[in-house]
Formats: C-alpha cells, sequence, structure tokens
C-alpha cells in the first residue's frame, strides 16, 4: 500500500490541535490522530470535532485500549474515528471484543505494541485474533534516552501480513528508513505538532516518504552520544533544562560575570577554603579542555579566582568557571569573554595556602556536584545535570525548546499565552 502520513495531535487544548490538524492537512497528512492525552482532556469530543472538520479523512482514536473493549470502541466509532486503538498487552478476550465492536461499527483496530518485549510472538498472536493494523511504537519517554523502533519494525514487518504502523521521534530525516524498514503508516507526533509551521513540516515529511529521501532537519532528534549531547546543550537554554528537569537542577546565588556568554561542559570540582586560591589555580593545569572549573569555597570572599586564572583558563580551552565564593577583575574577564560565574565580587584576593582537594563532590548552594556531572550557563543563571541522567535531560530539553517553538508562533499571531494554553482552566483546583 501506498506509505500513509498519520499525525499525532498529541494536545491537552482542542482548538491548538483543530489549529496543528488544518495546517497538517494543507501540508498533504493523510489520517489524523486524536493523540491520548487530547482525548483524555477534551474527551471524544475530540474525535467528533475532527470528524465534522475533515469528513473525508481517516479519523485515528489513539484510545490505548486495557479493559471494556466492547464499550470503548463503540464510542469512539460512533463519535467518528475510522481506527481505534488498542493495547497489545490488553487481556486477548478484551482484543476480540475490540476486534468485534469495531467490525459492527464500521470501523477498525490497530493494535499497539508499545512496551511488549516480545514483538515477534505477540503481534503473531494479535494479527490472529483480527486486527487490522499492528503497531511499533516508542514510548516518548524511552526516546528521550535515544531509543528508537526501528529495529523491532524490520523483525515484525517480515513476520506479519497486516499494515504496520510507525510511531516515536519520526522526523523528515528518518520517515524514509521508516518506509524502508516496512511500515505502511507513518506516524509523526513532535516533527509536526511543535514545528511552527506545521503545514510545511508535514510537506517536507510527505515527501520524504515518497520519495525515500529524507529531508535535513535540526530539531525533532533525539540523541544518545556524548558528542551530539553537547551539541544539544549548547542550543537550549538554562531555562529549557530547569523545564525539563522538573524545575530542579539550579545552582543558586550565582551572578552572571560576563553576560551574553553561554557556557558548557563537563565539571572538574574544586573544594578550598575561604580566600585560598591554591587549589583553583591547580585545577586549570588538571582540566582537560571542554571542561567547566566548580568551586566551592564557601559562598563568601577573599577572591579566589581573577584575571590571571582566566588567561590560563583560556589557553587550556575551558569552557567557564563557576564559584561559590568570590571573583575579582570583572572588568578584565568581561572583556576576554570568558564564562564565569560567582557569588561574590570583591578587590581582594586571599592567599595561596594549599588547602581543599580537586575532583571531589562539592556542595553549590545546597545543590550536590560530582565531576563529570554536566554544567550549563546562560544569563539566567547556571544548571548542573547529573552525568547518569545527561542523555535524557538534553533531549528533553530540547524537547521543551520545539514546544515553545510553536507556543511562539501562535502567539505572534495574535494571541496571548494564557490564552494559547487555556491557563483558567488548567490552574489546580
Amino acid at each position: 500500500m501506498k506509505p500513509i502520513l498519520q499525525v499525532a495531535l498529541d494536545f491537552v487544548n482542542l482548538d491548538r490541535a483543530m489549529k496543528c490538524a488544518e495546517e497538517a492537512v494543507k501540508g498533504g497528512v493523510d489520517w489524523l490522530e486524536a493523540g491520548t492525552p487530547l482525548i483524555k482532556s477534551e474527551g471524544l469530543n475530540a474525535v467528533r470535532k475532527l470528524r465534522q472538520k475533515f469528513p473525508r479523512k481517516t479519523i485515528v482514536a489513539d484510545m490505548k485500549i486495557m479493559d471494556a473493549g466492547r464499550i470503548e470502541v463503540e464510542i469512539a466509532a460512533k463519535a467518528g474515528a475510522n481506527v481505534v486503538g488498542v493495547l497489545a498487552a490488553s487481556s486477548d478476550s478484551t482484543i476480540k471484543e475490540c476486534v468485534e465492536a469495531a467490525h459492527n461499527y464500521g470501523a477498525k483496530i490497530q493494535a499497539d505494541l508499545i512496551s511488549i518485549k516480545d514483538v515477534k510472538k505477540r503481534a503473531m498472536e494479535i494479527e490472529k485474533l483480527g486486527v487490522d493494523y499492528l503497531g511499533i511504537h516508542c514510548a516518548i519517554d524511552d526516546q528521550m534516552q535515544a531509543k528508537d523502533p526501528f529495529n523491532k519494525l524490520k523483525e515484525l514487518s517480515k513476520n506479519v501480513n497486516v499494515p504496520i504502523s510507525v510511531a516515536g521521534g519520526i522526523n523528515s530525516e528518518t520517515a524514509p528508513l521508516a518506509v524502508k524498514a516496512g511500515a505502511s503508516i507513518i506516524v509523526v507526533g513532535g516533527a509536526i505538532n511543535k514545528a511552527s509551521n506545521a503545514e510545511k513540516a508535514a510537506r517536507e515529511i510527505k515527501q520524504a516518504i515518497l520519495t525515500l529521501k529524507k529531508v535535513k532537519t535540526d530539531l525533532f532528534k533525539r540523541k544518545g552520544s556524548l558528542k551530539d549531547i553537547e551539541k544539544i546543550l549548547s542550543k537550549v537554554s538554562t531555562a529549557n533544562i530547569s523545564d525539563a528537569m522538573h524545575r530542579s537542577g539550579s545552582l543558586k546565588d550565582l551572578q552572571v560575570i560576563c553576560p551574553g556568554v553561554k557556557m558548557c561542559g563537563k565539571a572538574l570540582t574544586v573544594r578550598t577554603y575561604p580566600g585560598d586560591w591554591a587549589k583553583t589555580v591547580e585545577a586549570i593545569d588538571v582540566a582537560e579542555p571542554g571542561q567547566v572549573i566548580v568551586i566551592d569555597a564557601g559562598g563568601v570572599g577573599p577572591a579566589v579566582w581573577g584575571e590571571l586564572a582566566t588567561h590560563g583558563a583560556i589557553q587550556k580551552k575551558l569552557s567557564g568557571v563557576v564559584i561559590y565564593g568570590a571573583i575579582r577583575d570583572v572588568q578584565e574577564i568581561r572583556s576576554l569573554n570568558f564564562p564565569a560565574f560567582a557569588t561574590l565580587i570583591t578587590p581582594s584576593a586571599g592567599e595561596p595556602k594549599g588547602f581543599g582537594e580537586i575532583g571531589i563532590p562539592v556542595n553549590i548552594s545546597s545543590t550536590r556536584v560530582f565531576s563529570g556531572d554536566y554544567i550549563v550557563g546562560d544569563d539566567d543563571g547556571v544548571v548542573v545535570i547529573p552525568e547518569q541522567k545527561v542523555i535524557e535531560f538534553s533531549n528533553r530539553a530540547m524537547s521543551v525548546l520545539e514546544t515553545e517553538n510553536r507556543l511562539r508562533k501562535e502567539i505572534d499571531e495574535g494571541s496571548t499565552l494564557a490564552k494559547v494554553i487555556d491557563l483558567l482552566k488548567w490552574e489546580k483546583k
């Protein structure tokens, strides 16, 4: 069958979903999916509105049915859904009920294999139960850890006869790979519904799946290598990262010494006594290019860093310095454009007594920082990302940035933030 492009309208606001759907249809989308977040927030009225607005389009209700298959399929089909989703993890009896109800009401069933470990075995079992489509689906939370659905897709396409849909971080570069791997239905979420121009995004992806040639994109990619992660961190803001980390990770009480200069790199930690700058200077010699020196000097003066230390850090190609304590020579440091953050500014330097240690965990404003953690700083301040979670949180930060791109576009078209996100409806009661 000719590859089908399906957009997953994973919004929580129906007006925003409808606006994106209009743009996506103009761009060539074939099927419109009322995503699970949309159905949970707006109910099956989302399906009704899509059916009313797009009477000739295939409407998919991503119900993720786990029980009560008959009634859930019935209400989705009566609301206008052509295809209804059931979880492959549900019981055989539930899937049978879904199939019978769907065929009774002129709809079709897609079984979603999300989080199924033995995809081949379960898919072959479900196929015998009469489902119309099978879906390979890499969960959003798995995507943030740089997982993708393609290996499972290739395995499944060789062993079943029903059409397969694939979802999970698909963009204009990976969509052709999905077709080549055996998918008949290409489900795209963020690469369309987070795009500032959903029509253009949909058109590029449609072109990609029809020509089997990728269209380059800088967004909507989830990366797994540390080299790629550092590129992501150079693009996102500390605000994006804080949002991705559930508003955590911020190093408080730090001043931005060089406004407009971005800092990103792995931490090399230093613990020293107030005013003792010996270990801070020694750390420059120990540090690797690209690292950020993070100094715990107790949050007080005298200064443990100045212009000459900065010159040395530049020679070593370090990415910046964070000082829970005092800094001096800020005019000269600003002229050098070196990323620096400190608790205090003072003209007074301490003495190099040699107390302290390099490379041990430190406390910066009550936040624990380890050597190897990732440090990002900009005009909003500094955040620390634990080394073991840097892949996930970097990908989530990029997702935040992409979401804001779409919101910004909707606001610039004449709305406000409160109106776009329907703030009054979603205030905590």
